[in-house]
């Protein structure tokens, strides 16, 4: 079950950076070299320790990262709402993306923090 969970995240987390990178592309110029080069390389480095989960032993620090990556870019999509330059769609479309990568997130923190107390 949790090796399937695994292998949903990289997918799940690849349909996020896609649609993420055609919001990025849409706010006003000079916030897309700033706020968006950041979302970017967030985005680009979840997904890397993502890919790591899959080769290594030490899974929960990874999933830790990914988790904190999360919570970053909640911030920045809650920043780039109140400045307006996205709208409230899309907005709830990337939350809802982000939501059911952190549900997976979360459920796999659990599952490997339980068996690596035993």
């Amino acid at each position: 079950m949790r090796q399937e969970e695994v292998l949903i995240l990289i997918p799940k987390i690849e349909k996020y950076i896609e649609y993420m990178l055609n919001v990025i592309l849409k706010i006003p110029r000079t916030e897309k070299f700033n706020i968006g080069n950041e979302y970017k390389v967030s985005m680009y480095r979840l997904l890397a320790n993502a890919v790591y989960i899959n080769k290594i032993e030490n899974r929960i620090s990874y999933l830790n990262t990914i988790d904190a990556e999360l919570v970053l870019e909640r911030i920045y999509l809650r920043i780039m709402l109140k400045n307006r330059w996205i709208d409230e769609k899309k907005f709830k479309v990337a939350m809802e993306l982000i939501y059911e990568i952190g549900k997976i997130v979360g459920g796999l923190i659990k599952y490997y923090a339980k068996n690596n107390k035993k």
